[in-house]
């Protein structure tokens, strides 16, 4: 899947807070819908987009259309990220060697911190 359309879909709070809810099982739209305070044609909305992204998939149960998480684009997001995480660990790497040489020069001079 688009790993573009996973972002977009992970940029609103809302479908974070639903996939967070699907991560411990699957759920009816109603049970979703439950700890907000919008529509249920709203949180449909909200589900499209996690679906058009991958991000869920809808099961057809009697009446129900219970929602499943489907965690692959969030391994894809996960693989992107690393990168631009071990760019940020050495960033840090480089601070702390310039503290520790701002440290040393001080002591050096005499000033204590």
């Amino acid at each position: 899947m688009d790993l573009d359309h996973t972002l977009i879909a992970l940029a609103d709070p809302t479908r974070r807070a639903i996939l967070a809810r699907l991560s411990r099982g699957e759920a009816a739209v109603t049970e979703l819908a439950r700890p907000f305070r919008m529509s249920l044609p709203a949180v449909s909305k909200h589900l499209k987009v996690l679906e058009r992204a991958g991000l869920i998939s809808r099961g057809r149960n009697a009446q129900q259309r219970p929602c499943r998480l489907r965690a692959r684009p969030l391994k894809e997001v996960a693989q992107w990220t690393e990168r631009y995480r071990r760019f940020w660990e050495e960033s840090y790497d480089r601070l702390d060697d310039y503290l520790r040489e701002l440290q040393r020069k001080e002591e050096k001079d005499g000033r204590t911190t």
